[in-house]
């Protein structure tokens, strides 16, 4: 649910209205525009823009962050090509690398009306503990849907390179920790190391979004039975499919998690009726028809990439590039996350 524009985050209005007349996206500059801003998630910001009786969302990289994983055209090129193969996905309107608009480059696209299915938003709807079989399976159909896209025939072929996509992940993704520690994790290190020796040489290729979980789902209405929209594109490329559902299921938050990771990362995925870790990934392979081997590895690697991204977002805090407070104790959680994928790989599962 968009709120106030929290403090430091400010839109410079006056450039920003005229950008928007100027892409004929209203008629006057000079009428009010109501910004707000949305508040979950921990990195690129998002705004709603209403005026003239229209909505518009925008997208930016947070403060004081590096192009590397916030790179908007990227994320609108995406956006702009996927309308054509998967209508999942909202439409695209305009891109600008233009600094002086807003302070960053940012796009602009629909807002797609729908329920986000939040923690909070469940609790508040009181869903029964067999909806969530419904609303496992609408998720899951749309993510196999996603997996099938034919990336070359919309002009996607270039967005990422799939072969040795896993061996770079691994390697890249411990690099990108060790240049943000700011704490000793032995866990983390353990990790790293088991992940190197066991990483799958052999996979298959889609394109993949990297983020796909609840809250970022868009269902038409309380039925659960249609996907509305995918959100948040900025980490999608080309890869292995089983990363992209290793992340999910790191991100299938339940209460052996305990109260740090589930305050920072609260998902619907916890409440009674939702289908468990192993449960997701036999109906992942009865709905797509591909081949899934032990997903201890994709599991963990899910795992640690969420520890990797959460300290990089505390690292930014320490250096005092944010003052969001939520971020105040990302450190402990990316520890705590480290903990739990080596405790996945010494009992083999990921239940």
């Amino acid at each position: 649910m968009a709120q106030h524009v929290r403090p430091g985050e400010e839109l410079n209005e006056a450039p920003l209205k005229a950008f928007l007349q100027q892409h004929d996206l209203i008629e006057n500059p000079n009428g009010e525009l109501a910004v707000t801003q949305f508040s979950n998630g921990f990195s690129n910001l998002t705004y709603l823009l209403a005026i003239e009786g229209k909505e518009y969302v925008l997208r930016r990289p947070p403060v004081g962050a590096i192009k590397r994983g916030h790179d908007m055209g990227r994320e609108y090129k995406v956006l702009s090509r996927l309308q054509q193969a998967f209508q999942k996905s909202p439409k695209a309107y305009v891109y600008t690398e233009d600094v002086n608009i807003i302070g960053a480059p940012f796009y602009l696209m629909e807002k797609v009306e729908g329920i986000i299915l939040s923690t909070k938003e469940a609790l508040s709807r009181n869903i029964p503990p067999h909806d969530f079989s419904t609303i496992a399976h609408s998720w899951l159909d749309t993510f196999v849907e996603l997996h099938d896209v034919d990336y070359e025939s919309i002009g996607l072929g270039d967005l990422g390179r799939p072969t040795g996509y896993v061996e770079r992940q691994v390697r890249n993704w411990g690099k990108q920790y060790l240049q943000a520690a700011t704490m000793d994790i032995p866990e983390a290190q353990q990790v790293m190391a088991w992940m190197e020796t066991n990483q799958p040489t052999t996979y298959s290729h889609s394109l993949i979004h990297n983020d796909y979980k609840y809250d970022n789902i868009v269902f038409k209405d309380d039925s659960w039975q249609e996907v509305q929209a995918v959100l948040d594109w900025e980490m999608c490329t080309l890869g292995d499919p089983l990363m992209d559902l290793g992340t999910s299921i790191a991100y299938w938050t339940t209460p052996s998690y305990g109260d740090m990771v589930s305050q920072v990362f609260p998902a619907p995925t916890s409440l009674p009726g939702n289908p468990t870790r192993s449960e997701i990934v036999e109906l992942y392979a009865q709905k797509s028809g591909r081949d899934v081997p032990d997903m201890v590895f994709y599991y963990v690697f899910g795992l640690f990439k969420i520890a990797v991204i959460v300290q990089q977002i505390y690292y930014r805090y320490a250096k005092g590039l944010t003052t969001d407070k939520r971020f105040a104790q990302l450190n402990y959680v990316a520890k705590t996350l480290c903990k739990i994928a080596w405790q996945g790989i010494q009992r083999g599962r990921i239940d």
